[in-house]
């Protein structure tokens, strides 16, 4: 049994047979009219169906499966009778939080989310008082079922959301465990994006004849999301997103990189350049992702540098900004993550960064979406300044409207007087003690001629130097340069009294000793100051004799539907490595073969031995461990790959005669 969605234009809530209470709630929180999956999924959930629900994040599933379950929730029976797994901790909290809010009218309701990182402590205090919907984590809720502590005996409804990222995630097996040990009788309904063939397995494996629902919308993204490109030329990036920061008016943001380290960086760069910033990735502990997470909704955070997991199920409404730092290579995590912001009916941005490598991601982003996506021009150094004057200006209006100012008027009269100064001179040379030396205006002309360069001029191959700072030994491919942090701009605070105003220009100050003890350690192929339109130092590609490689097996191939593109993205992304890093890659059945480059850190190598790829672990493995590292040689690319080119790698002149075999001497 299958279908499309219907026509809900005039359908209201009250007409898909919820009960009186969840109309309640549904009234207090302002929900009048269900979306296309609710109108669709709510019925054949209320009247029992197992069902197979695709549509792409954003368009209320959460509601869609929530609103039938706590319908049927007897809250007199104090144990587990819905079980809701989910990818990521932060989707699970948002589904506990939703069915709690639609929930308000049901005297007695427990609902627990339960996810790694978090103490078994309250968990256990929760499941042994009794909870009448459990969401979860695939790992944890494993956890609880081997310790006894979650008993699925009474289970009536169980519900599996956004399956095809439990199965990118690698979860595919534990979700199966789980769907094992659930009673026959229950009813599954599942949820997902995509629909590749694991998943439909699982639905005809687990699922009784299921209703499938199809939402086929317009377009795959928001129409209420303002979706931008700056194509990356010339300027560093940094310096690109610190113009974007400064001259566009948000409330909050989501910067998302590739990487877990990528994240750390560039949080702690931005901080350093006076915005509140701060990172989130799966490092961080349950406890403080938490923190990180209020504070943005709190106001006490600006900016979120995220990656793409850690960012799923985020839903904060100040969010007005989401900032694609790092182009995604799929369409559907650039759905995911854009998805971020201009949610339930609000109005969001997103502003994309791509080098001119990548204008086909770009092109594939603007097909899979059905919309265009319009180039945006940096803003200038006019730009820039115009608003510095205008926030410093506001900043002296807030301070004049606060109490206490006559003690410093008395101060300033007293000392025109005994000075004989104007009091606008004064004035100027407070405004100059809390700048300190740092120039409130970008200096005129800013802009280089570096930062107007076509894509097709000379000097194309520094896109990514500009992402990941320049690498001064091509050797040593997985070293990484020192942050060096730039000088901080102005804080975007509330506005201080005088004496605050003093005591931040001493901070400043000390900030700006700091930095310059930092910049005595300085690498030398790193400019000294760099401005907003400072060139990025050229790089080359490692020469011949630069560079050896070792060969490493990997447990995924041709069998798990891997090729030559998942391979090296994975790797690339994890590492922080250069396509031109990567040898040869041979794509066998079950394994394949990568070389890489010699003397791998030992944190890197454990890093990639837990990369999945597809669903499927790497589980790297040295080839011939103790071996003298080899040249690689390079791959020809399989059908499916003509995108990317062939990936090569250097070879020794040395190595080269080494090898070639030896001929034995012709007698005359």
């Amino acid at each position: 049994m299958s279908s499309t969605a219907p026509d809900t234009s005039a359908v209201t809530f009250a007409d898909l047979g919820l009960p009186e209470p969840i109309l309640a709630a549904l009234k207090d929180v302002g929900y009048e009219t269900p979306s296309p999956i609710q109108a669709a999924t709510i019925p054949p959930l209320l009247e029992g169906h197992d069902l197979v629900g695709q549509a792409q994040t954003g368009t209320g599933k959460t509601a869609a499966f929530a609103l039938p379950i706590l319908a049927k929730i007897d809250v007199a029976r104090k144990e587990p009778q819905a079980l809701v797994l989910a990818p990521t901790r932060e989707l699970a909290i948002q589904v506990a939080e939703a069915s709690a809010r639609y929930a308000t009218h049901l005297p007695g309701f427990h609902v627990l989310p339960i996810y790694g990182g978090q103490s078994y402590v309250p968990q256990l205090a929760s499941l042994k008082r009794g909870a009448h919907v459990v969401v979860g984590t695939p790992g944890r809720i494993i956890d609880h079922l081997e310790r006894g502590t979650l008993k699925l005996g009474s289970l009536a409804h169980m519900v599996l959301d956004e399956a095809d990222e439990m199965l990118r995630m690698g979860f595919i097996d534990d979700v199966e465990s789980i769907l094992q040990k659930t009673p026959p009788g229950r009813q599954v309904a599942l949820f997902s994006a995509t629909m590749p063939q694991a998943i439909r397995r699982i639905a005809q494996n687990h699922l009784r004849q299921p209703v499938e629902i199809t939402i086929k919308s317009k377009t795959s993204t928001a129409t209420n999301v303002q979706q931008r490109y700056w194509m990356v030329s010339g300027l560093h990036k940094l310096d690109a997103l610190t113009r974007i920061l400064e001259v566009e008016t948000f409330d909050g943001m989501i910067i998302f990189a590739r990487t877990k380290l990528a994240t750390e960086e560039l949080a702690e760069k931005l901080a350093a350049r006076g915005f509140a910033t701060a990172a989130l990735n799966g490092d961080i502990l349950q406890a403080q992702r938490e923190r990180t997470v209020q504070r943005l909704k709190d106001g006490q955070l600006d900016i979120v540098v995220a990656t793409d997991v850690a960012a799923r199920g985020l839903d904060v409404e100040r969010v007005s900004h989401v900032v694609n730092y790092d182009i995604p290579t799929d369409t559907e995590s650039y759905v995911h993550r854009i998805g971020r912001t201009g949610r339930a009916g609000r109005s969001g941005h997103a502003i994309l960064f791509v080098t001119p490598r990548e204008r086909h991601l770009l092109r594939a982003i603007e097909r899979a979406t059905r919309q265009p996506i319009e180039a945006m021009q940096l803003p200038t150094t006019e730009d820039v300044n115009d608003r510095r004057i205008a926030r410093f200006m506001e900043r002296i209006t807030e301070s004049r409207e606060r109490e206490g100012l006559e003690q410093f008027q008395n101060l300033i009269e007293r000392y025109e007087q005994e000075h004989d100064v104007p009091a606008i001179e004064i004035a100027a040379a407070l405004a100059r003690m809390v700048q300190g030396d740092k120039p409130l205006l970008l200096r005129p002309g800013a802009e280089t001629t570096a930062a107007l360069r076509s894509e097709s001029a000379p000097g194309r191959g520094r896109e990514r130097e500009e992402t990941f700072g320049p690498r001064a030994k091509p050797a040593k491919a997985f070293e990484r340069e020192p942050f060096v942090p730039r000088e901080p701009k102005p804080a975007r605070a509330k506005p201080r009294g005088l004496t605050e105003l003093a005591d931040a220009a001493i901070g400043e100050l000390e900030a700006r000793v700091q930095t310059s003890r930092l910049e005595k350690t300085r690498p030398a192929f790193e400019p000294d100051q760099p401005g907003p339109g400072a060139a990025a130092p050229r790089r080359k590609k490692p020469a011949a004799g630069e560079m050896a490689f070792e060969t490493y097996r990997v447990e995924v191939g041709r069998d798990q539907g891997v090729e030559v593109r998942n391979l090296v993205g994975a790797i690339a992304n994890e590492a922080g490595l250069d396509n031109y890093h990567i040898g040869s890659i041979d794509i066998r059945g079950d394994h394949s073969f990568v070389d890489l480059p010699a003397g791998m850190p030992k944190d890197v190598f454990r890093t990639l031995q837990k990369v999945w790829v597809l669903g499927h672990q790497l589980k790297l493995s040295l080839v011939g461990e103790g071996g003298a590292p080899r040249p690689a040689t390079h791959a020809k690319p399989r059908p499916g790959d003509t995108h990317r080119p062939t990936l090569r790698a250097p070879v020794r002149a040395s190595e080269r005669k080494a090898a070639a075999p030896k001929r034995k001497p012709v007698k005359r």
